[in-house]
């Protein structure tokens, strides 16, 4: 029998489900892994109790587009992007990342990890396509020891990069493979990690990194094996790249796509903040995501996401923090606020608007549908325990509780939350990772982090 857990009275418990309740002065009672009932005055003798006096409750949040290994190359000048494009910076921060080996893919992934933990986030994707001369094949062997260790439900997209720089790509020798090599891992870590199953804690999406620096083959090869594997697939698009595709191909990038099949209900896209009105129709008649990174668009300068034409045009939208290099950090609360205020002042501009709770909805319910599950990203009775807490009794919060729905982006809660759970387990507590060293494990990432800088950087000095 499963442990059963009572979570009692809650200030608010903000359900994010089609019916956008709120229970107010309410309890949760889960065990082991699923929520059983969510109302007031619930009674369960035989279930451990669990205090939310003047705590408000959230779906875990899902991160639907990251790159866990860039935390190592934060917070650097000599990287900074917004005086240059995206290709541009890609062709300069790709010589760091060819440096990077294994043990640098651990502990970033560790850093990153904890991060999205500590700010709510319960189920996180990342786009893995750093693969070295010095990593070899394990960077997503590695990432599955990190999550296990953190306890977070994990989403890995194995990505590449193939298309030589002397054929017009950004990717040093040391960072590419052979279609042949990708699709080959790629399958390897279907067979030993991919778990469909409800409430399942590791998943792989077949992701090649982008269109401009990969051959033709990369991304029919990807279609056929996401068919054969029942597996889901990500890219970059449009971000910048639309000039090189149409030198290179005679058309734009998301057609390049579209006609090798990699547009449709099981893919999702990075960014795409350079499509054209009728490609983002596409996009609503397909059934394809877009993963929306406020922060890099910020950073470069690049267009807002036009977001109530895409809700009119019926494009599934989620949040995702995106790489540490263009980013700093890896928090989803700060990700939800920035969006928010984006497309306030996008829409000022323009009549409309967008409301907080629809960006927290992205960030929930909009990231688990993103990523093909029905067992995440609401709370509701039959869903995974995936939740957070924040503390409601600071007076910094005073006279902001009457509308929870809209508290973090509104406000700008960002701040380290009270607690999280995932799949029925507390895995965050009173500023505290549970079960781990997290003195001993920064010691040791920023020694690695330290080691690989110093070499890197002496490339610009």
């Amino acid at each position: 029998m499963k442990e059963k857990v009572l979570i009692k009275n809650a200030k608010a418990i903000v359900c994010c489900d089609y019916r956008d309740q709120v229970f107010r002065e309410a309890d949760i009672l889960i065990q082991g892994e699923e929520i059983l009932e969510i109302g007031k005055n619930i009674e369960c003798e035989n279930a451990r109790k669990l205090d939310a006096t003047g705590k408000i409750i959230y779906p875990g949040l899902v991160n639907t587009h990251h790159h866990f290994f860039q935390t190592f190359v934060r917070n650097l000048i000599q990287i900074d992007y917004p005086n240059m494009t995206v290709i541009e910076w890609l062709d300069k921060i790709y010589r760091v990342f060819q440096l990077i080996d294994s043990d640098v893919i651990y502990y970033s992934s560790l850093t990153a990890m904890a991060d999205l933990v500590k700010h709510g986030c319960t189920t996180a994707f990342d786009h893995q396509y750093c693969f070295t001369k010095r990593t070899g094949k394990e960077p997503i062997d590695r990432q599955m020891e990190a999550a296990a260790q953190i306890g977070i439900r994990y989403h890995a997209g194995r990505g590449t990069n193939t298309l030589p720089r002397q054929e017009g790509s950004t990717i040093p020798e040391g960072m590419l493979e052979t279609t042949e090599e990708f699709i080959k891992d790629t399958k390897r870590l279907i067979d030993r990690y991919h778990d469909g199953g409800k409430f399942s804690m590791s998943q792989i999406a077949v992701a090649p990194c982008q269109p401009s620096n990969c051959y033709r083959d990369t991304f029919v090869e990807s279609v056929k094996l996401a068919k054969e594997t029942n597996t889901r697939l990500h890219t970059h698009l449009g971000e910048g790249e639309n000039p090189i595709m149409e030198k290179r191909w005679g058309m734009r990038t998301l057609e390049w796509c579209r006609q090798l099949g990699f547009i449709n209900e099981n893919s999702w896209l990075a960014h795409c903040w350079e499509l054209t009105d009728e490609e983002y129709k596409l996009l609503g008649e397909t059934g394809c995501g877009i993963s929306h990174c406020p922060a890099p668009a910020v950073l470069g300068g690049f267009p807002i996401l036009p977001m109530n034409r895409l809700k009119e045009y019926g494009v599934l939208l989620s949040i995702g923090c995106d790489g540490s290099a263009t980013n700093d950090s890896s928090n989803v609360l700060d990700t939800i606020r920035m969006a928010y205020l984006m497309q306030s002042y996008y829409s000022k501009q323009r009549g409309g608007g967008i409301s907080a709770y629809e960006i927290l909805k992205q960030a929930t319910s909009g990231g688990a549908y993103t990523l093909g599950r029905a067992d995440i990203g609401s709370l509701e009775p039959g869903k995974a325990a995936d939740l957070f807490m924040i503390d409601t009794e600071k007076l910094e919060l005073t006279g902001t509780l009457h509308d929870p729905k809209n508290l973090i982006g509104r406000v700008g809660v960002t701040g380290n939350v009270f607690l999280t759970m995932i799949n029925g387990k507390i895995v965050y507590q009173d500023e505290k990772l549970i079960g781990i060293d997290e003195k001993k494990l920064a010691v040791e990432g920023n020694k690695i982090c330290e080691n690989l800088l110093h070499e890197g950087l002496a490339q610009f000095s």
